[in-house]
């Protein structure tokens, strides 16, 4: 394989509009000339029909636009449940916590099951991913997602993001690309915010339930580059007997040059918050009255977090390729205190704990893609190298009213890992593409435990194909076919702890390091009419160990192996440059995949979710969305005689933009007052004044009733 003669220099064409990046929806593939002269790697980035660059309905008081480094440049979309989502998109809905921008990922759910400064809840494709096990969550090049966590492991904490900042997100389903690694196999969202902003921006918000928020977004040339900076303050009560009493301060510093191929840019990232909690409850307790279905158990259920990271990208496009690399270094800390079971271990004091976590983490990523032909076919390679360090200090202590009582465990971990990933992109014929690749991942912990006997070292390594195929398009539709390995890590104290904290007298079996995975999917994207893009997507994924919620922990812990298939449709419709509408289905059965008579449904797995929602307005005047979400009932214990119900919850939003850049929004939440749950589980706990062994009982997290939220923004 050598450089085709007489290529022309190495370029990609990037088209950023104004709403951020590329609508989904849009097209996202390679270009390639006639013959020898074909160029690969030159993506063209453009918006069909269907999503007009920069024409899109914006629905948002708050928006800005502006242009965003997408983390060094855009791949090829290469499945038929892939695709990029533009900042003007994100915010075009109406949201109650910043986690719920995700639920424009077709089939993504996002709720809440505790206070807001915590983690939200995740389902995707059959799976609960708890707060982020089998999701892998990044914002600019950083992990979100934490390994050997203290409240589960993959918790993945969003609350620091700001929408308004975001300018695109690409999001992949299924392991099949080589890029993504630990916690990937469902999925993976890689959210970049802008680099600069078209206009600043000043923003305050007033709601029900003591919502105050307020948001300043500016950018200014500096230098050869833009400075961009934003900061943002929260507070909110909620609907709860004990107010939440979330208090959130956020700020975000960025320098940048270039574009997001030939570039660079520094970003300080600061994030503090603190909140009451009110958790899942039993429905016993509401029942017979003892509290009401906002109340709690435990009114010092709480928590404190903290976030501060400096991260950097940098990108150069050549004759000889393109070269991206970004590195990052995160100062985390997180204070937790929950009570799920509230006498059921400890009929005197209670049963809340304290789950501490600090830690420093830093890693990055390098990639080389580089053109060729094969045969004279013209053909693209990449490869690059990811590393990832955290030094972790982990705790868990019994506590009362938030006071510690005893020491469970106090443990320090220092995790790290390294991948290594090859893909080869070839053009056949002008109907058929391939993609061929490989990814290595090595993990290493060493674990010093208060509990010596659970002290220790581990290493694991996994090797994974990727592989896809792309047919068309014929009358506008083409054919996706994929394949890959993919993993999740376990917590590192599992897989060298070898007796129960708790009772040191009792041995406990290990866990591995790392779980396979392995999926598959085949699917359809078509944009025969104009303006409608539709998908559809057959998946199939094997967990050789799924991870599930504990109800008297509060984590995840290692469970049965499992198999998940289903089917998903995916419509966006641009009926007009000022009216879109949008509608998604996934259906997906989900059973452990060995025998045991306890059962073989896979708890907390959602059977249906759908989404369907329209968006008006385009510049100013009058705008407006509306989005309808369904979560179906789900079996909440493995022979399925327990099940959640379904939850439909409709949000809305009006408001009118003037010409000189003032804009009020009002933002309906929950629109019909559903009595429905955000979350609901069953597992055992014990009120005051019932028998030692407990009752086990449905316990559901109810959703907010109607809140009303009016924004008023100035950009200028």
């Amino acid at each position: 394989m050598s450089p085709a003669p007489s290529r022309p220099p190495y370029r990609t064409l990037l088209l950023v509009s104004c709403a951020g990046l590329v609508p989904y929806g849009a097209q996202i593939r390679p270009v390639f000339g006639q013959a020898a002269e074909a160029n690969l790697a030159e993506l063209s980035v453009t918006a069909e029909a269907s999503a007009p660059p920069g024409t899109g309905p914006v629905a948002q008081a708050g928006f800005v636009g502006g242009v965003t480094g997408i983390g060094g440049g855009l791949r090829p979309v290469d499945a038929a449940s892939a695709g990029v989502i533009s900042g003007a998109q994100i915010n075009s809905r109406p949201i109650t916590r910043p986690g719920e921008v995700l639920e424009s990922v077709p089939g993504l759910i996002v709720t809440q099951h505790s206070g807001e400064g915590k983690a939200n809840q995740f389902f995707l494709r059959g799976f609960n991913l708890d707060h982020g096990t089998d999701i892998a969550l990044s914002i600019d090049g950083m992990p979100v997602n934490m390994r050997t966590h203290a409240h589960g492991q993959g918790y993945a904490d969003l609350n620091f993001l700001i929408p308004e900042l975001v300018g695109a997100v690409e999001f992949h389903k299924g392991p099949y690309f080589v890029r993504d690694g630990d916690f990937a196999s469902a999925g993976s969202v890689r959210i970049d915010y802008l680099d600069k902003t078209d206009r600043n921006l000043a923003l305050t918000s007033f709601g029900s339930f003591g919502y105050k928020r307020a948001l300043t977004i500016a950018s200014a040339p500096l230098g050869q580059g833009t400075l961009l900076v934003a900061g943002e303050a929260q507070t909110y009560d909620g609907p709860w007997d004990v107010p939440d009493r979330l208090a959130k301060l956020n700020g975000v510093v960025r320098y940048s040059q270039g574009t997001a191929l030939d570039g660079f840019a520094l970003t300080g990232m600061a994030y503090w918050a603190r909140w009451n909690a009110t958790n899942q409850i039993p429905e016993r307790a509401v029942a017979e009255g003892i509290i009401g279905r906002f109340g709690t158990l435990n009114p010092t259920d709480g928590g404190d977090t903290s976030r501060f990271s400096l991260s950097g990208r940098w990108s150069r496009t050549s004759d000889a390729g393109i070269t991206r690399a970004n590195a990052y270094v995160i100062r985390y800390g997180m204070n937790l205190f929950n009570d799920f079971t509230y006498f059921l271990n400890d009929p005197v004091s209670g049963d809340q704990f304290r789950q501490r976590d600090s830690r420093v983490l830093g890693g990055g990523e390098i990639s080389h893609t580089v053109q060729g032909d094969l045969f004279g076919l013209p053909m693209e390679t990449e490869i690059g190298l990811q590393t990832r360090t955290d030094s972790i200090r982990v705790g868990l202590f019994n506590t009362t009213a938030r006071q510690v009582r005893s020491t469970v465990l106090d443990d320090r971990v220092l995790e790290a890992s390294a991948a290594l990933y090859v893909e080869n992109r070839v053009r056949w014929t002008d109907w058929l593409r391939t993609s061929i690749g490989v990814r290595a991942d090595g993990f290493t912990a060493d674990v010093r435990s208060d509990t010596p006997a659970n002290s220790g070292t581990a290493w694991d390594g996994i090797v994974n194909p990727k592989l896809g195929l792309v047919l068309g398009p014929w009358f506008e539709t083409e054919l996706f076919v994929n394949y890959g390995g993919g993993f999740h890590s376990n917590d590192a104290r599992g897989v060298t702890a070898t007796v129960d904290p708790t009772s040191p007298l009792f041995n406990i079996r290990r866990s591995p390091f790392l779980v396979p995975s392995t999926g598959s999917e085949i699917g359809l994207r078509n944009r025969s009419i104009a303006g409608l893009e539709t998908a559809v997507a057959l998946f199939q994924l094997d967990f050789a160990s799924e991870n599930l919620f504990q109800g008297d922990s509060g984590t995840t812990e290692p469970s049965r192996p499992t198999r998940r298939f289903g089917i998903e449709w995916t419509n966006r419709y641009a009926v007009t440059p000022w009216l879109s509408l949008e509608g998604d289905l996934t259906v997906t059965n989900a059973r452990f995949s060995d025998r045991d008579p306890i059962g073989n449904r896979v708890p907390e797995a959602p059977t249906t979710i759908a989404s369907a929602g329209f968006t008006f307005g385009a510049g100013p005047g009058w705008f407006g969305s509306m989005r309808f979400r369904y979560f179906g009932p789900r079996p909440l214990i493995e022979d399925n005689s327990v099940r959640s119900k379904a939850t439909a919850l409709l949000n809305g939003r009006i408001g009118y933009a003037f010409d000189d850049g003032i804009s009020l929004s009002l933002d309906v939440l929950n629109l019909t007052n559903a009595r429905a749950d955000q979350i609901a589980y069953f597992y055992t706990s014990r009120l005051s004044g019932e028998g030692p062994a407990g009752v086990a009982d449905r316990h559901v997290h109810p959703v907010e009733p109607t809140a009303f939220r009016l924004t008023l923004a100035g950009r200028f």
